[in-house]
């Protein structure tokens, strides 16, 4: 049999065990790594790192977690200048960064860095490394791919379209360059040794124009792919309703079978939108930007209690349910794009508050120290305060999840929307709103 024909029949398998409201889908992704020794369940979401590394995590201190995702996500943008290092290497970035029994995804861009717009040509994509630009045409970043070995990669695409004042002429080249780019990256995968049971995504491109969302996603379900990225639709390029009318229409026109991955959205209340939308996997940068922020994620998804006490008690804890918009210490650009989940710790009401960051957290930060220790190493800039707001937030973020699950399991999703929606208040509508304008 040609590599052709076993790529047309992916090893990757999505078994769905339920679909609630004819959208959003629990299940497990199976048959995970060359090897299929790997499963994620779904909806959920990838670990986010910084060339095989959590930030500010060393991969001991990683383990001390419980429940994170089976799958790694890698970045171009963070790899492509290391490219020489790594083909002497040989044996690629799980073994380069020191990973271990993770399946590895390579994806373009890093979801957590905004990358500048305008370096797109017919022929080449750019991506943003820590010495500039680097530009890339399909046979470098097929090159890179045989480089990185990962496990799956998204495919080369022009996502510069989500601009809200982008032309329908542009979207429309977005979407005929990335299907251009996914064949030429799909005859080179085909031909290559090095590549051979590695699984490749294709990318649904559109901007905010649903006639070519729809077309990209009917083209790209032609491709032999094992699944998708919705690229173009992060946060800050367009409001929930819009972005969920978009992802619904797309999303009817994929497989059923296959995962659909969202790239650039993170924030809990848009997570759960996408997900009845029909999204399955989610990039979880968004811990990482809360922690570099000085902030805690402190949120409720406890599905078990009565949401309207929770949110009540919530409200009662924090002293006012407006608490993040008083935060003094953030610079204006940060406080605008602080969200109504987490808690800025440089903020002097925390100086004695001797409380856990979240009370009935397992994680080792909340069993240990207090939310005053935090607030001390937050402003005498002691490098352990990232260490230990990483280790919650992702560990937080990752709870979510698994609560996300359960709640799509015993039919219990609106519940989990009253606990982590109802805590922001009238906020919500504020946030989308800054969103848009950003």
């Amino acid at each position: 049999m040609c590599r052709a024909a076993r790529m047309a029949g992916s090893r990757m398998k999505l078994e769905l065990s339920r679909v609630v409201q004819g959208r959003g889908r629990l299940g497990v992704l199976k048959e995970l790594g060359k090897t299929g020794q790997c499963s994620l369940e779904v909806p959920g979401c990838l670990l986010h790192t910084h060339l095989g590394t959590v930030p500010h995590l060393t991969q001991e201190t990683l383990r001390t977690l419980s429940n994170l995702p089976s799958v790694t996500q890698v970045t171009l943008s963070n790899i492509a200048e290391h490219q020489e290092v790594l083909e002497e290497f040989k044996d690629g970035v799980t073994k380069f960064a020191g990973l271990h029994d993770t399946v590895l995804y390579c994806s373009l861009h890093d979801p957590a860095t905004p990358c500048p717009t305008g370096y797109t040509t017919n022929k080449t994509v750019s991506v943003w490394g820590s010495g500039g630009r680097i530009e890339l045409t399909v046979a470098k970043f097929m090159a890179l791919q045989k480089t990185v070995q990962p496990d799956w990669y998204q495919s080369m695409a022009d996502g510069e379209t989500w601009l809200n004042n982008t032309s329908r002429k542009r979207v429309r080249k977005s979407v005929d360059r990335t299907l251009a780019h996914l064949d030429e990256c799909l005859l080179v995968h085909q031909q290559s040794q090095e590549l051979e049971g590695v699984e490749v995504f294709g990318v649904v491109e559109g901007g905010d124009i649903l006639e070519e969302r729809v077309r990209s996603s009917r083209e790209t379900a032609k491709r032999p792919v094992a699944g998708f990225c919705l690229d173009g639709l992060q946060t800050g390029s367009m409001d929930q309703a819009l972005r969920t009318q978009l992802i619904t229409a797309v999303t009817k026109e994929l497989p059923e079978d296959k995962p659909r991955l969202l790239q650039g959205v993170g924030r809990p209340d848009e997570v759960l939108a996408c997900v009845e939308a029909g999204v399955d996997l989610f990039e979880s940068f968004f811990p990482f930007q809360v922690t570099e922020r000085g902030c805690a994620l402190s949120f409720s998804f406890d599905i078990s209690l009565d949401p309207e006490l929770a949110v009540l008690e919530l409200d009662e804890e924090r002293g006012t349910s407006g608490e993040t918009q008083q935060n003094g210490d953030l610079n204006p650009d940060d406080q605008s794009l602080m969200t109504s989940f987490e808690i800025n710790l440089k903020d002097q009401r925390y100086k004695d508050d001797f409380r856990p960051l979240v009370e009935g957290c397992v994680c080792y930060c909340c069993q240990n120290h207090q939310r005053a220790y935090l607030h001390h190493l937050l402003v005498t800039n002691e490098l352990l305060a990232g260490v230990l707001l990483m280790i919650h937030n992702t560990a937080h973020y990752h709870a979510f999840f698994s609560a996300l699950r359960e709640a799509l399991a015993n039919d219990k999703l609106d519940v989990l929307k009253t606990r982590v929606l109802g805590e922001s208040g009238g906020r919500q509508k504020d946030l989308t709103d800054t969103d848009k304008s950003e």
